[in-house]
């Protein structure tokens, strides 16, 4: 007897929840940390290349994750407390 596979894609969430996990908040945490340290270290890593086209290159995939890192940090900051106090 075969399985049929479900090929769909589950759908996005129309709004995203009022309220996150701790599982989430941790993962948010490392996908901060993770850009961060990337754009560190492609900065370093850049600033240590001799070539100036690989240079380049290097500080453009630092400022991605950098505006990754601040995507990222905006979403949570817009999410955060309703806009009216609570009665």
């Amino acid at each position: 007897m075969q399985q049929q596979m479900n090929t769909q894609q589950p759908s996005a969430m129309p709004q995203p929840p009022q309220i996150i996990s701790t599982k989430d908040a941790l993962y948010f945490t490392d996908m901060l940390s993770w850009n961060l340290l990337a754009m560190k270290k492609a900065h370093f890593f850049a600033s240590q290349c001799q070539d100036k086209e690989v240079s380049a290159a290097i500080e453009k995939a630092g400022q991605m994750h950098q505006r990754h890192y601040q995507q990222i940090l905006s979403h949570l900051q817009n999410t955060g407390r309703p806009k009216t106090p609570m009665q």
